[in-house]
């Protein structure tokens, strides 16, 4: 029987005949966002009981976001972007003359960026060596500070064992700092493994950019602090006395130090309840069905894909490496397949809306190329 999708397209804004396989990029807008940002627009005019909706809308985003993460709400924040929150945390570090932080090779920038440009003084990376879940263990030393990885790999598909990692940062008392951008979404999430973690929204949870989900562990790390906060971050009386010590606010608000991004918030809040009509664990079954199917799909046609074909190993993205990858994706995108290119690679990415039809318009307008 063929897989048929497991959301019902209608509920999206996509083209007919097409297969949207760049959810690794962006996924399609629910319909929905467009009433969710309509309201944004009247609660915004509305005075003070406008910003009292408001705040219930990022209320809203951060219990459900809590549910879906198995945390405690009070631990969930809202970043702009994940390169913004782990920015937050690499500047809150007492760095030392000589500590180093481990990353694979083809981590994504917005995780190694921030700790890579510390400059007082600099860090140093280690990077990971082969592709097997044990390499991040025989990379670290008794200088690790940080372990900062991305559940599943932007560049290609591959899903880490988060487990390992977590042992390998306690064996030398490091931090594990997690990127679930590309896990957020369609995988069961357990934000508790990491010391701290985040997830851009526009990708599988379905919603915008400009707002990141920011998870502080505050069991593993209950003295944290940033080094940089604004009003909505810092605890001030009715009128700041600034002559004294500044305090936080507790919980996981302290990482937005300005005004949250309120309209965004209000697309994640849908998002997140649209998501909430779906085990997390169908869903992924689900995506890993379309996966495993085209990778069995390509192989059978000569294309090897760089995405581990075990499901424990890989996420919801199949990715080819080739020098050819621009004009392939453009000329897919002309017969109706939109998939991610960059990087030297293409990207097929699923997501619910997905079903065994776009697998099989995948393999009917590569293959050809491919040989030609």
């Amino acid at each position: 029987m063929t897989l048929a999708p497991l959301f019902d397209r209608a509920a999206f804004h996509l083209p007919p005949d097409i297969a949207h396989v760049c959810a690794g990029g962006e996924t399609p807008f629910l319909r929905r966002h467009e009433a969710a940002l309509r309201q944004y627009a009247l609660d915004k005019s509305a005075g003070p009981d406008g910003r009292a909706a408001m705040q219930a809308q990022v209320d809203a985003a951060r219990h459900r976001a809590a549910r879906s993460w198995n945390a405690d709400p009070d631990a969930l924040g809202f970043v702009g972007s994940v390169a913004e929150g782990v920015s937050l945390v690499a500047e809150s570090l007492d760095w030392r003359p000589g500590d180093t932080v481990c990353v694979d090779p083809a981590e994504y920038p917005s995780v190694v960026g921030p700790f890579a440009l510390q400059r007082r003084p600099p860090v140093a990376l280690r990077f990971t060596e082969g592709s097997d879940p044990g390499r991040f263990a025989r990379a670290v030393d008794a200088r690790t500070r940080v372990i900062a990885a991305s559940c599943v790999s932007y560049l290609t598909g591959e899903r880490l064992d988060l487990a390992t990692l977590r042992a390998a940062a306690d064996a030398m008392g490091a931090l594990l700092v997690v990127d679930f951008t590309q896990a957020a979404g369609y995988l069961p999430i357990e934000a508790g493994i990491a010391d701290f973690a985040f997830s851009s929204c526009y990708k599988w949870l379905l919603g915008t950019t400009g707002v990141a989900l920011a998870y502080w562990n505050r069991a593993r790390q209950p003295g944290w602090a940033p080094t940089t906060g604004g009003w909505h971050s810092i605890a001030l009386p009715d009128r700041p006395d600034w002559t004294a010590a500044l305090g936080l606010r507790a919980g996981g608000v302290r990482f937005t130090r300005g005004n949250p991004p309120h309209a965004a918030l209000y697309v994640l809040a849908g998002a997140l309840e649209f998501l909430s009509g779906f085990e997390a664990p169908a869903i992924t079954a689900h995506v890993q069905r379309l996966t495993t199917g085209l990778m069995d799909r390509l192989g059978a046609a000569g294309i090897a894909c760089t995405t581990p074909r075990d499901p424990a190993r890989h996420g919801a993205s199949v990715c080819i490496d080739t020098p050819h990858a621009q004009a392939l994706a453009e000329e897919l995108v002309r017969r109706g397949v939109y998939v991610w290119n960059g990087h030297g690679r293409l990207r097929f990415s699923f997501h619910g809306y997905n079903g065994e039809d776009d697998v099989d318009r995948i393999v009917a307008a590569l293959g050809p190329l491919w040989r030609g």
